[in-house]
């Protein structure tokens, strides 16, 4: 028995129905016959359990989602034993910090035989010849913000068909889809227009010539899972996706809970 009057047992069942059921202290302490403030002392005394076995070898999913202004929590997640491996609390994303995590899984021994991220800038030249693969879904996720669920011009309207083919295809039918779009356009996207205030000229199809570039640019590294087949790397980062809306659900009950507790469910839900 513990100087609390709780047994370690009871005090991890009652942190469990706080983090994994996402119970208040009123329920919890209606069920138990204690206060909630009681409820409250137990699950801030409760150590996180759980262990984390590090493989030889993962293809390693990683992005970063935030849960309130500058608290992000970013996540390395071993794809073949959908486990999370490592995680880190951020204010802002850098890729600094993700070259920091695949070196921290490296020291255990971890081989990494390939990365699948978001492709935010620099990401892709910061990890050697590891393979990297961009998630397909955040790049369909890029074109839509640069032209929208429903692109009003038909020149829109043709990149979004051909962007929704991205997990359809193969890279050189993508590319010969993607040139003939160009060859076709190549005049509609030099038109540009005249700002009277500032009397300067831009290109008139700004957000449709953005997303061709972010497609253009990122080409080298949508099609990578195809390309290792005897690496079976995903094309998206769904799996940590999962988790972090499993996360936002569980502390979706929690309104107003401090970082600190906030913190503790995290890591005891990224555990198991």
């Amino acid at each position: 028995m513990s100087k609390s009057g709780r047994t370690p047992g009871e005090k991890t069942r009652l942190f469990a129905h706080y983090a994994f059921e996402g119970r208040s202290y009123q329920s919890i302490s209606k069920q138990y016959g204690i206060s909630p403030k009681t409820v409250q002392r137990t699950i801030d005394k409760t150590c996180i359990q759980g262990h984390i076995p590090i493989p030889k070898s993962a293809i390693i999913l990683m992005d970063t989602s935030y849960f309130g202004r500058c608290f992000g929590v970013m996540v390395f997640r071993d794809h073949n034993k959908n486990r999370n491996l490592y995680w880190k609390y951020l204010r802002y994303e850098t890729v600094r910090a993700y070259q920091e995590g695949i070196e921290y899984l490296r020291t255990l021994g971890c081989q990494i035989s390939g990365i699948v991220c978001d492709g935010r800038r620099g990401i892709f030249n910061s990890f050697g010849s590891i393979p990297i693969q961009m998630c397909q879904y955040h790049q369909a996720a890029i074109i839509t913000r640069y032209i929208t669920q429903s692109p009003i011009l038909e020149a829109g309207k043709e990149l979004k068909k051909i962007a929704h083919t991205l997990c359809r295809t193969n890279q050189e039918s993508f590319v010969t889809s993607l040139n003939s779009w160009h060859a076709k356009w190549a005049d509609f996207l030099q038109e540009k227009s005249h700002c009277p205030d500032t009397e300067k000229w831009h290109y008139t199809h700004r957000r449709i010539r953005s997303a061709y570039r972010s497609l253009k640019t990122n080409l080298p590294y949508l099609f990578t899972y195809l390309n290792y087949p005897e690496l079976h790397m995903p094309n998206t980062t769904n799996s940590l996706e999962g988790v972090f809306s499993n996360l936002k659900t569980k502390l979706r009950s929690h309104a107003g809970l401090k970082i600190k507790r906030k913190i503790k469910v995290i890591d005891q839900i990224l555990t198991n």
